[in-house]
C-alpha cells in the first residue's frame, strides 16, 4: 500500500508498505502495523502543525506588508504636507505682494514655489518607482554630477562628513540621473543612519573593467564603481541575505522599501551592488553600472525661463480640463493658435478635418492615459494612418511608461514629463515643428 502524506493541497511525503497476497498476520505483525499507524499518525500532525505554521506566517508577512504601506503612506503624506505649506504659502504672498505693486518680491515668491513644486515632481517619481520599478529613461550622463548633488541634499544638516575620491578621468554612464540620484541618496541616508554619533563616509568612483573570470554576475565590459564605506554600527550577518529583501527592514520606522528599489533600479540599469559588513566596524557597499563610451552631449545654454515663440497650429489633448487651458493660456500667449480635445475620438476627428480643410496642425501633443477613454497610445496609431508625418508630442506623469521611455519607436517625435515648466514644453515645440535643435 502507498499513504501520500498531503496537507492543504502541499504533498509532505509519501510512506509505502505491501502485504503479500494471502498472508496471515501475525501477533508482531499487527503490533507492527500498529507503530506504522502511529507513525503516520505522528507525520500527519506534524505536517499540521507546519501547514497551521506556514499559513500564520503568510498571515504575520501580510500584515507587516500592510504596516509598511502605512509607514511608507504616512511619510509621503508628511513631506507632501511640507512641500504644499511651501507652495501654498509663497504664492499667497506673491498674490500680496502684487496687491501691494511689490513686482519683485512677488516674482521670488514664486521662484520658491516653483522649487517646492519641482520637489514634489521628486517624490513622485520616487512613487511611482517603488510601485514598479521604473523603466529608466537613460542618457549619456557624469556619474561625478549626480554623487556630487545626491551627496550634499543626503548630508544636508548632519553631522556626518564625506571624503570624496572622484578621478577627472571617469567614464560616462548610460543612466537615469533621476533614478541614479535616488539611489546614492538613499544609500547615503542609510549610512548616515548607521553613524548617529557623526563620523567620517568615504565615497569613491573608478573605472573598472570586468572580465570573464569575474565572480560578479556581470556581462564582460568597461564599469564605473562606486564605493560608499560608513564607519558605523554594521549589520548583523544574518540580515545580509535578506537586506534588499522588500518590506525587510530593521529600523523602527523604516518601510522596507529603500534598498529593494535600490537594488531594482541598479539592475534595471544593468548593474550590480555588493555588501559587506561587520558589526562595530562598519558596512561597504560596491555599485556597479555599465560605462559608455558615448560622449556626454553639451548642454546647451537656455535662460530658464525664456519663452520660446512659435506660430503655427496645435492640437492639445488631454483629459484634464484644467491642464488643457493652461496650455491653451500658455501656447496662444507665443504665438501658436490652439485647439483642445479631451479625449483621443475627438483629437482624430478635427486632426482628419483640419487636414481635409486644408488648415493642418503644425503638432499634436497628446497625454499618454485618459481614463475611460483612448489615450496617446491609440490615437497616435490612428494620427499616423491619417498623416504619416504627423508631429506628435507624448505628455504624461507616468514617467515609467515604457513609451515615454522608447517615444520614436511608437511614432511620436518628442516627450515631456509632467509636471514641466512651461520653458520645457515650449522648447520641444518648437524644436519638434522646426527640426532645429532636434
Amino acid at each position: 500500500m502507498t499513504i501520500r502524506l498531503e496537507y492543504a493541497g502541499k504533498v509532505y511525503g509519501i510512506l509505502c508498505a505491501s502485504v503479500p497476497k494471502g498472508m496471515t498476520l501475525e501477533r508482531d505483525e499487527v503490533v507492527l502495523f500498529k507503530e506504522v499507524a502511529t507513525d503516520i499518525s505522528f507525520a500527519l500532525r506534524n505536517i499540521e502543525l507546519q501547514a497551521e505554521y506556514e499559513l500564520r506566517e503568510e498571515e504575520r508577512l501580510k500584515i507587516a506588508k500592510l504596516e509598511s504601506v502605512g509607514v511608507l503612506a504616512g511619510g509621503i503624506a508628511h513631506d507632501f504636507n511640507n512641500i504644499l505649506t511651501g507652495i501654498m504659502g509663497n504664492i499667497s504672498l506673491a498674490r500680496r505682494g502684487l496687491e501691494s505693486g511689490e513686482i519683485a518680491k512677488a516674482s521670488n515668491r514664486l521662484v520658491e514655489a516653483e522649487k517646492a513644486s519641482l520637489r514634489a515632481k521628486d517624490l513622485t517619481q520616487q512613487l511611482l518607482t517603488f510601485s514598479s520599478g521604473g523603466t529608466p529613461i537613460k542618457i549619456t550622463t557624469s556619474i561625478i554630477g549626480i554623487l556630487e548633488d545626491s551627496i550634499s541634499l543626503a548630508l544636508r544638516g548632519s553631522d556626518v562628513r564625506c571624503e570624496l575620491s572622484l578621478p577627472d578621468d571617469v567614464w560616462p554612464v548610460e543612466a537615469d540621473e533621476g533614478q541614479i540620484g535616488q539611489v546614492i541618496s538613499n544609500l547615503v541616508l542609510n549610512a548616515d543612519q548607521a553613524m548617529p554619533e557623526g563620523g567620517t563616509l568615504n565615497i569613491g568612483v573608478r573605472n573598472t573593467i570586468i572580465g570573464k573570470r569575474t565572480t560578479l554576475p556581470l556581462a564582460r565590459g568597461n564599469y564605473v564603481q562606486i564605493t560608499i564605506e560608513d564607519h558605523g554600527v554594521g549589520i548583523p550577518e544574518e540580515h545580509l541575505l535578506r537586506i534588499f529583501d522588500p518590506y525587510f527592514t530593521t529600523k523602527q520606522k523604516g518601510s522596507g522599501l529603500g534598498l529593494s528599489t535600490v537594488h531594482s533600479i541598479i539592475k534595471k540599469h544593468g548593474g550590480h551592488i555588493t555588501i559587506e559588513s561587520k558589526l562595530g566596524v562598519g558596512t561597504t557597499l560596491q555599485v556597479y553600472l555599465p560605462a559608455s563610451m558615448e560622449p556626454i552631449p553639451a548642454v546647451e545654454e537656455v535662460a530658464a525661463e525664456a519663452c520660446v515663440a512659435g506660430a503655427g497650429r496645435v492640437l492639445v489633448m488631454d483629459d484634464e480640463e484644467v491642464v488643457r487651458d493652461l496650455l491653451r493660456s500658455e501656447l496662444t500667449g507665443i504665438g501658436y493658435e490652439v485647439e483642445l480635445a479631451s479625449v483621443g475620438a475627438e483629437t482624430i476627428k478635427k486632426y482628419a478635418n483640419a487636414k481635409e480643410t486644408g488648415q493642418p496642425f503644425a503638432a499634436v501633443i497628446l497625454d499618454l492615459t485618459v481614463p475611460g477613454g483612448m489615450g496617446g497610445k491609440e490615437t497616435i496609431k490612428k494620427l499616423l494612418e491619417i498623416d504619416p508625418d504627423v508631429k506628435a508630442i507624448v505628455s504624461s506623469g507616468y514617467s515609467t511608461d515604457p513609451i515615454m521611455t522608447d517615444f520614436v519607436k511608437y511614432g511620436f517625435k518628442g516627450v515631456v514629463v509632467k509636471p514641466y515648466r512651461t520653458s520645457e514644453l515650449e522648447q520641444v515645440l518648437h524644436k519638434v515643428i522646426t527640426g532645429v535643435g532636434a
